[in-house]
């Protein structure tokens, strides 16, 4: 009996176009994620979203795509799977909720949410640790920034516990990590 591929999910801005370089990263991640064994999960919508469904595609993969009645819009012509959820909201914890490890790309404010809920959760202990990635350096003064904050008994056990997100340079690097973490087949 085949298994079943794990889920990674994919956050990143909406605005980047076809040939854009943040487009082009995204859609080498979609087939380097594929390749290692993973199905892609993402907001389904166009730029970041639409391009790593795009690889996974292109590279045989499968994808899934939540999306939200709240934006109106419809998914990418990449997606396998779509749901549908009520709201913003519903959204995020979905996409969450679906991810075995994530990959956060290049953003806006929205990608800012989501790299931050991710990290608050597995920070509480309200899910268990999962391999977060951010592709390139975009968000790296943010992790730092709150790395190093002296925010109180928090600090000692985030040093204790070590970096929640990991910073990976190229897609395949990305992908390898996950791999790793994750023991894809």
């Amino acid at each position: 009996m085949k298994s079943v591929a794990k889920v990674i999910t994919v956050f990143g801005s909406s605005h980047p176009r076809p040939g854009e370089a943040c487009y082009e990263q995204a859609r080498e991640l979609g087939a380097s994620l594929t390749r290692a064994g993973f199905t892609i999960c993402s907001g389904g919508y166009a730029g970041v979203m639409e391009a790593v469904s795009r690889g996974a595609k292109e590279a045989g993969g499968r994808t899934i795509a939540v999306t939200a009645r709240f934006f109106r819009a419809q998914a990418n012509p990449w997606v396998d799977q779509e749901m549908r959820v009520r709201s913003w909201q519903d959204r995020l914890f979905e996409l969450i909720r679906r991810g075995e490890g994530y990959v956060v790309c290049p953003g806006g404010t929205g990608t800012l949410v989501e790299l931050s809920v991710v990290w608050e959760m597995i920070n509480k202990g309200v899910m268990n640790r999962r391999p977060v990635v951010s592709l390139g350096s975009f968000w790296r003064p943010v992790v730092e920034c709150v790395r190093t904050a002296e925010i109180g008994p928090e600090s000692v056990w985030l040093r204790n516990l070590g970096p929640l997100v990991h910073f990976a340079e190229s897609p395949s690097e990305a992908a390898e990590y996950l791999a790793r973490e994750l023991g894809a087949e």
